[in-house]
């Protein structure tokens, strides 16, 4: 499976984004770290030109939500069918559950949103969702 990877809009958290490719590639995930500082249309160009199955964005500085908005407008131009949109890490500044930000995130347009999500826990469940090609709800 590959899986395009990155930390979104000016987060700069290399160590995170270091551990996330690490953990893949010991899954057994072909792995496209596009690093720190990755505008989002950086992101869909490294699915289409990969081929990626999956797209995990991460993000700890919590300002996710301004960077990742556009997802669904840029999902519409390209034909990613099949393709699985994930977020992970930090999602919000200041305080916010995963029950408040899963619907957020999913009306832009991502398949499984994890905030402040244990990372095993996290790769879990993409990994389930790969396995039968579903959507599922993190």
């Amino acid at each position: 499976m590959r899986v395009v990877t990155g930390v979104v809009g000016n987060d700069i958290h290399v160590v995170a984004n270091r551990l996330i490719e690490i953990s893949l590639k010991e899954r057994g995930f072909e792995v496209f770290n596009l690093g720190v500082n990755t505008y989002l249309e950086e992101f869909i160009d490294a699915v289409i030109e990969t081929d990626a199955d999956l797209l995990l964005i991460s993000s700890l500085n919590g300002e996710a939500e301004g960077w990742s908005r556009d997802l669904l407008f840029l999902k519409s131009r390209y034909d990613l069918d099949g393709v699985i949109f994930a977020i992970g890490g930090n999602l919000s500044v200041g305080e916010a559950t995963q029950e408040e930000l899963v619907p957020k995130y999913k009306a832009y347009g991502f398949d499984l949103v994890f905030h402040q999500v244990d990372l095993n826990e996290g790769l879990d469940s993409i990994e389930e969702a790969l396995k039968t090609n579903q959507k599922v709800e993190a």
